[in-house]
């Protein structure tokens, strides 16, 4: 079942609407590498043969897909170069 393309693509889906539920972007990363997976077992080649065929092998391709584009929205969206929180007050002392 995991061969299928349909499954990663309605998994990263439910994790992306997932993620507006969750503080933080960590599901952001899952989400668009389940459709990074979907998208390569829905064009085909050689590479979508190789991972229909090892279910581990797909799965090591998920978890480093989703490493990458996390690591990428996270350099995109995140804080920014010189970029520092300032406390202006403190919520001990109200």
């Amino acid at each position: 079942m995991l061969s299928a393309w349909w499954v990663w693509a309605v998994a990263g889906i439910l994790l992306l609407i997932a993620e507006a539920f969750t503080a933080g972007a960590i599901l952001l990363g899952f989400g668009l590498g389940a459709l990074i997976i979907a998208i390569v077992l829905l064009v085909g080649g050689p590479v979508a043969a190789a991972l229909a065929g090892s279910v581990p092998l797909m799965l090591l391709c998920f978890a480093v897909l989703s490493l990458i584009s996390w690591i990428v929205m996270r350099r995109v969206l995140g804080v920014r170069k010189g970029q520092v929180k300032v406390w202006t007050r403190d919520i001990n002392e109200d």
